[in-house]
């Protein structure tokens, strides 16, 4: 097994690994590394400005048979631009991401928000909050550490802090963007906060948003992180997300809910 989440000869086509794998199917990706690699594909298309959100549609399971990635413009503009990009292969889009850049400038003269961020170095070990997954295969859940607040829950659900680093590179011998960096994180919010075990209930995201104002900083991220569930089987997973230094950003995932099995 290859130390990385992903190999790749070209760059455009990739094959997972069993750190790809995510806890639902066995044959199918967690969507957080190739969210990195949609977040790679749609800065790539405008160096020139700074990728702000990310929003991705996981239509179909991602695939560990293996993938393209290709990213393309959709609106260039001066001070903002949009982008796009398709997860695929000859056959089949399974995911769709689509971005919104913004130019940035040397310096302005500011005042920011004064925030509560929680602290690295007081974090406490522990394991991530799903403990196995569904099939109980090599997946996702072994390729990362995880850290929490002392005074908090420790990976038992519900609202959370949790700091994580993943502990191999997406692709091997290539250095990823802060951006790419922290999307396993973020798409890991619901598997942080869920509110029932998943022998009880299922909670899917078909889609995950991430808003950046500043490039995260170091390997270790956090998410204060909660699970909004209704009884109609629809919820809402929603998180602040820090690195050592403060605020970074948010995610939040729509959730759908089912009876576990």
């Amino acid at each position: 097994m290859t130390d990385a989440y992903f190999q790749t000869g070209d760059g455009s086509w990739f094959v997972p690994t069993e750190y790809a794998r995510g806890p639902w199917q066995v044959d199918a990706c967690h969507a957080g590394p190739p969210t990195a690699l949609m977040a790679g594909a749609l800065e790539a298309v405008v160096p020139e400005q700074r990728l702000t959100r990310i929003t991705v549609d996981i239509i179909r399971p991602i695939p560990m048979r293996g993938f393209r990635v290709a990213g393309s413009i959709a609106k260039p503009g001066r001070l903002v631009s949009l982008t796009e990009a398709e997860l695929y292969d000859d056959d089949t889009i399974y995911a769709r991401a689509y971005g919104l850049h913004l130019r940035t400038v040397d310096r302005l003269d500011i005042t920011t928000a004064s925030v509560d961020a929680p602290d690295l170095s007081a974090a406490i070990p522990g394991p991530f909050p799903i403990h196995r997954s569904v099939h109980g295969q090599t997946s996702f859940l072994d390729s990362v550490e995880c850290r929490y607040d002392p005074v908090g829950p420790v990976a038992t659900g519900g609202p959370t802090t949790m700091w994580m680093r993943t502990t191999v590179p997406f692709v091997a011998d290539e250095s990823p963007s802060p951006f790419q960096r922290i999307c396993p994180l973020a798409d890991s919010v619901n598997g942080i906060s869920y509110n029932n075990h998943l022998d009880e209930i299922r909670f899917v995201n078909p889609d995950l948003t991430v808003s950046l104002h500043r490039d995260p900083v170091g390997e270790w991220f956090c998410a204060q992180a909660v699970s909004h569930w209704v009884a109609t089987g629809v919820g809402l997973a929603d998180a602040a997300l820090f690195d050592a230094e403060g605020p970074v950003g948010r995610a939040t995932q729509n959730l759908l809910l089912s009876r576990g099995e």
